[in-house]
């Protein structure tokens, strides 16, 4: 998804900095960015997991390489499914950083920045998952959530400033966030339950550029999380007592 957002930004002539934790990948993207577009592509590669990451990027961004983006993208993510025990705190307080901390600062490091400049963007990537608080994606649901709520709220403080704020909620999407199998995902893919980057992309950035809010693309958003929250508790019970 990072790497689409990419793609679209540069086609459309933006400069980039990418960030990941996966060095190999960031080399290869900038490799074939710059050799597909006349834009210039920096990388950095850190982990976006940790309490003080969005601190460190600000920092090394003003400090050290002089970088106010226009553009914010926040799209890292992680994703498990299960049931949860204390061996798995790690994770989850990675989960919580990547998806609560880190972004909820780096929109207020840099949107502060965009303040005063008086113009921005940021994006915030959340998901139709936070609508289905849902046993096996007990902390992603949850933290979703609270980026569809942070989004939503940040971007009316921010509005009189020059700077929007833009919250994606999309449905299942073809990337290996879900960990499904080649076969399945192109099943998905050609039934329309799985929407692809480029469709999703290509929406979200849509919707940034015009100033909107909060979208959730897909009909799914809007039959899905009802029809679960219409599910009574002890079907729930069941299907998770069989599927976890």
């Amino acid at each position: 998804m990072g790497l689409e957002y990419a793609r679209q930004l540069a086609a459309r002539g933006y400069d980039l900095l990418l960030v990941s934790n996966r060095e190999e990948e960031l080399s290869t993207a900038k490799t074939a960015i710059e050799g597909e577009w006349p834009v210039s592509v920096t990388v950095r590669y850190q982990d976006m997991a940790t309490a003080d990451a969005a601190d460190n990027l600000f920092e090394w961004c003003t400090s050290q390489s002089g970088i106010l983006p226009d553009i914010v993208i926040n799209n890292a993510g992680m994703f498990f499914f299960k049931e949860l025990f204390t061996e798995d705190l790690p994770r989850v307080q990675a989960m919580m950083n990547l998806h609560m901390t880190t972004v909820t600062r780096t929109c207020l490091l840099f949107g502060n920045a965009m303040k005063q400049r008086g113009s921005g963007r940021l994006l915030i990537m959340s998901s139709m998952a936070a609508r289905i608080p849902a046993p096996g994606i007990t902390v992603y649901s949850a933290t979703k959530a609270y980026l569809k709520s942070f989004g939503r709220s940040l971007s009316y403080e921010m509005k009189p400033y020059g700077v929007t704020v833009t919250t994606v909620c999309p449905a299942a999407i073809a990337t290996p966030l879900y960990r499904l199998d080649e076969k399945k995902m192109k099943l998905g893919v050609r039934t329309g339950f799985i929407r692809t980057p480029q469709w999703l992309v290509k929406r979200a950035l849509k919707a940034m550029f015009r100033g909107r809010r909060v979208i959730s693309p897909a009909p799914m958003n809007f039959w899905l999380p009802p029809l679960i929250a219409a599910l009574p508790s002890k079907l729930v019970a069941s299907l998770w007592e069989k599927f976890k």
